[in-house]
């Protein structure tokens, strides 16, 4: 089963990612993982790719790709993966069907999970995080006994600049112009699932698992 994860930041990708890891047994499979692998290891792509880093450029698609199609033929994805974060755009989904093509692979499922703007600035905008151990709370969801502090240290809980409402509505707007646009490109194809990712965590892991049972 080879499956790709699309949703806005702070949509749920990575916990659903996870879920479904565990459940069917498949690779989660992240550019960003892969790209700070080959360069940990000073493969020649991570080299490559790290003289774009080091200008402050992004790494060209292609390269990413070539990184891609190196992971995809590794032994855990004979079974399948899931693919998270890639592609962002349509040149990238494009440069994505040539490399399956070349693997003699294919998406089996798309699941887009839909979360309304409102409800992600609610999300990420009441988190708080203690950054020394990395605890995460929300002032909703899962609050701290006491109001702004951790509750082992009883230190200071900041908002990461990701989670400040304006970081979150810029990086929306990306995702509305530059991501959305990949529900049609694939739905043409009759692979797209959309999933309700307001619900509890569990409920929507569920009903991910049911429609992947129906392919």
């Amino acid at each position: 089963m080879r499956i790709l994860l699309l949703g806005p930041p702070g949509g749920g990708k990575g916990t659903q990612s996870k879920l479904l890891v565990e459940k069917l047994n498949i690779p989660q499979i992240s550019t960003g993982d892969i790209l700070r692998e080959h360069v940990k290891k000073q493969t020649d792509l991570g080299k490559k790719a790290s003289n774009f880093m080091e200008k402050g450029e992004l790494v060209p698609d292609k390269l990413i790709l070539q990184m891609m199609g190196k992971r995809l033929l590794e032994n855990d994805c004979l079974k399948g993966y899931i693919l998270d974060g890639f592609p962002r755009t349509i040149p990238q989904a494009i440069g994505l069907d040539d490399l399956l093509i070349d693997l003699n692979q294919k998406l089996n499922k798309v699941i887009v999970l839909e979360v309304r703007d409102n409800d992600i600035v609610e999300r990420m905008g009441g988190r708080r995080v203690h950054l020394a151990s990395g605890r995460v709370y929300h002032i909703k969801f899962n609050p701290p006994k006491i109001e702004g502090m951790d509750d082992i240290t009883k230190e200071k809980l900041v908002i990461r600049k990701d989670d400040q409402k304006d970081t979150v509505l810029k990086r929306l707007d990306i995702y509305h112009s530059t991501t959305k646009p990949l529900i049609d490109f694939y739905s043409k194809r009759n692979i797209v699932s959309n999933i309700d990712g307001s619900k509890d965590i569990n409920a929507i892991n569920e009903n991910i698992i049911r429609n992947l049972t129906n392919v």
